[in-house]
């Protein structure tokens, strides 16, 4: 194969491998702690976008978390639809906190609003 041919590879094998990195780092759980964290607030803001939907919620001593949820078809498996909640609700978070003790961000494992809960990723949830 001469140089010129070999260009159009080589590049799509970087842009595959670049992805594939930022796929990873994106979806893995290596950012957070191991253990289950609760956090109850009220929900400021709602997103329904992939990659994964979010909310803005604000706890009266700590001030506004950043909520991931799951992917879309994880997230709408839960129960947890556009319409669930609105701004305002009153929500409790389940989830793993960030291992940056200044970053405001968890990964939800179940979120429970107006009584109703939504277990998004239940296998992460443990029972003692």
């Amino acid at each position: 194969m001469s140089i010129l041919n070999a260009r159009p590879v080589l590049a799509s094998a970087c842009l595959t491998a670049f992805f594939a990195g930022a796929a990873m780092a994106h979806h893995g759980w290596s950012w957070a702690e191991a253990e289950l964290s609760e956090l109850n607030g009220t929900i400021r803001t709602i997103s329904m976008a992939p990659p994964h939907p979010s909310l803005e919620v604000e706890t009266a001593s700590d001030g506004v978390w950043r909520i991931e949820l799951g992917n879309p078809r994880q997230t709408q498996r839960s129960g947890f639809v556009e319409g669930s909640a609105k701004i305002g609700d009153q929500i409790v978070v389940l989830g793993n906190r960030s291992l940056d003790p200044n970053e405001k961000r968890m990964k939800a494992v179940r979120i429970t609003v107006a009584g109703k809960v939504y277990d998004i990723y239940p296998e992460r949830i443990r029972m003692n």
